[in-house]
């Protein structure tokens, strides 16, 4: 499925919308744009103007099932978060009414999403995207001193806020400097690492949000740690597993965007601050550990683009006044500032990211299809669970275990019954299997493992299980040097035959033909059996009959008793007995009786 993603959502394309490469973006080398008085809006309107119809305070968001009103513009949600069973949706219409507008579908889209962990600022930051995008042409596009910020769902607090995936319903048409036209669309995440969320679910989102966007803002606060990158390597796998195969970077740009930053006077705060301060933090260096090396180089084999955007606090005001509500009268200077230089780097004409997949650019109608296909393989098996390090270390910890101890119990039973130790008998056998079995659990018990009893309680039912398949491995090998046990089969089949030939002989003697045909048959099969039998032991072809055949011979060796073995048949041969004899009474009757009347 996954490799006729592409072919699918090229065939989509109306070619004669394909425009020229976009102007490569380099976050190092961007300045911050000043307003082109000649870009046209896509609203037609300054924001002051319509900033109660674009960017309402968002109440709670429509639900799946409601019709997406896209007269007034809102954030939807496209993504449905199932807490019950950690599962995710896509709510198809919503996305396919937002994206297949007539004047966007076969346009080339930029998508921009915010991601990271809960509570740190993603869908406030969004808002001032929106701004932006709204009256980017005006001077003052970050709104005046005592407009509340709206458009995403945010607040203040400790609770997560935003489920889910949600876009911004109205797409943003832009026309860029080489007069080719793109639609934009804003994206807003579930924050990680919440106390409802698990591993697969925040991986998930990520995943989704970094395969479909264009630009992944990575949202951190005060500083790029080794637990930040370690689950950026993990999330970006459990995306590159979900996409076909490919021969180059699967992802476009990533900016890691640090709030809070508290050290301008080691890397000053903006763009050129970040970028000297991500390649500390990314450099690979001789004398590393491996493992860290390994996260690094990972994160540079995935993105074809990365950068860094030392952004600091906002002020007490938005930290502790839980009465906040995005007013600019109550944000720090500094944080505006350099607000008004992050927002242009993103989202300004000239800076703009097509969004490609394996080098094709994809179009509103081509990002619908890839939507519904990776949420498919995010909804299936296919993919591996991944698992927190605590779960990865316990799972490891105990299948070390797992596995001295079966080791202990092989070596145990080697010495009883491996290679060229002779017969034993199987009382004997089964005697050593049970103390070499307690040895193993003991030794399992005594290894100091995580996890918790609950947790180390399967891995033992699991080593049991495996010790008794080892042991009926041992039976089976201590069988074959038994050589009776190797003529079981060939000393069955004649045991038959022989039988078959006393019986049909003698219910041949008695007039009962049809048992002695019987009998015949059953001799003929087991004769054709044993030569067949034979064959496959010199020759090594057809195991599989060789194999039917010895399982036969033992059940009928497992029934050896003349008694079992014979039992129906004798009760047959009784049964015809007193049939016949009581047959012949009438006839004698008879004869006599007419002999009576010719006298």
């Amino acid at each position: 499925m996954r490799k006729n993603i592409g072919k699918r959502c090229t065939a989509n394309r109306d070619l004669s919308s394909s425009s020229q490469d976009p102007q490569p973006f380099r976050m190092g080398d961007c300045s911050v744009p000043q307003p082109r008085s000649g870009v046209q809006r896509a609203s037609g309107k300054h924001y002051e103007e319509e900033e109660e119809d674009a960017l309402p305070d968002s109440d709670a968001l429509p639900d799946s099932d409601d019709e997406v009103d896209l007269d007034k513009p809102r954030p939807i949600q496209i993504v449905l978060a199932h807490e019950d069973d950690h599962n995710f949706e896509l709510d198809e219409a919503a996305l396919e009414k937002i994206l297949l507008q007539e004047h966007i579908k076969d346009l080339n889209i930029v998508v921009v999403s915010v991601a990271g962990a809960f509570r740190k600022g993603k869908s406030f930051l969004l808002d001032f995207m929106l701004r932006y995008m709204y009256n980017r042409t005006s001077p003052c596009w970050i709104g005046g001193n005592t407009e509340p910020l709206t458009g995403f769902t945010w607040r203040g607090g400790c609770e997560r806020e935003t489920t889910g995936i949600q876009i911004w319903s109205e797409v943003f048409v832009i026309d860029k400097p080489n007069g080719t036209k793109v639609a934009v669309l804003l994206m807003d995440t579930q924050g990680a690492f919440d106390s409802q969320s698990t591993i697969k679910d925040c991986a998930t989102v990520f995943a989704l949000s970094t395969m479909t966007s264009s630009v992944q803002v990575y949202n951190l606060s005060q500083n790029i740690q080794e637990d930040d990158l370690q689950h950026l390597q993990l999330f970006t796998e459990y995306g590159r597993l979900a996409m076909e195969e490919i021969y180059q970077k699967p992802f476009q740009t990533l900016m890691f965007l640090i709030r809070d930053w508290s050290y301008p006077y080691e890397h000053a705060y903006g763009l050129e601050g970040g970028r000297k301060f991500l390649e500390k933090r990314l450099q690979v260096k001789q004398n590393q550990h491996e493992e860290l090396q390994n996260v690094r180089k990972h994160i540079h084999s995935c993105f074809s683009n990365l950068g860094c955007f030392l952004l600091p606090h906002p002020g007490l005001k938005v930290a502790t006044n839980p009465n906040f509500d995005g007013r600019l009268n109550d944000i720090d200077e500094d944080f505006k500032n350099e607000l008004r230089n992050l927002i242009p780097l993103l989202l300004a004409p000239e800076n703009l990211v097509e969004k490609e997949i394996s080098g094709s650019k994809v179009t509103c109608r081509d990002l619908v299809e890839y939507f519904k296909a990776y949420i498919k393989i995010y909804q299936g098996e296919e993919l591996p669970h991944p698992k927190s390090m605590l779960q990865a270390t316990a799972e490891a910890n105990n299948l070390a275990a797992v596995a001295g101890a079966k080791d202990l119990y092989s070596k145990g039973m080697e010495q009883v019954c491996g290679g060229d130790k002779p017969y034993i008998a199987p009382s004997d056998l089964e005697r050593k299997h049970q103390d070499c079995r307690e040895s193993a659990i003991r030794q399992f018990r005594s290894v100091k493992k995580m996890g918790g009893e609950e947790f180390c309680r399967r891995y033992q039912e699991q080593l049991e299980v495996e010790i008794d398949e080892i042991y009926a491995n041992f039976v089976k090998h201590n069988d074959g040097k038994n050589i009776f046990y190797a003529a079981r089969t060939p000393a069955t089949l004649f045991a038959v035959m022989f039988a078959m030939y006393i019986t049909s002989g003698l219910t041949g003697f008695l007039g009962m033909n049809s048992i002695a045909t019987l009998c015949n048959l059953v001799l003929g099969m087991a004769l054709i059996s044993f030569c067949t039998w034979a064959y496959v032991k010199y020759s090594g072809e057809f195991r599989e009959v060789g194999t039917a055949i010895d399982q036969i011979a033992e059940a009928i060796w497992e029934q050896r008793n003349p008694r079992k073995v014979f039992s129906k048949l004798f009760e047959v041969l009784r049964r015809r007995t007193i049939r016949r004899a009581l047959t012949s009474v009438p006839r004698q009757r008879l004869s006599s009786n007419n002999n009576k009347k010719k006298n």
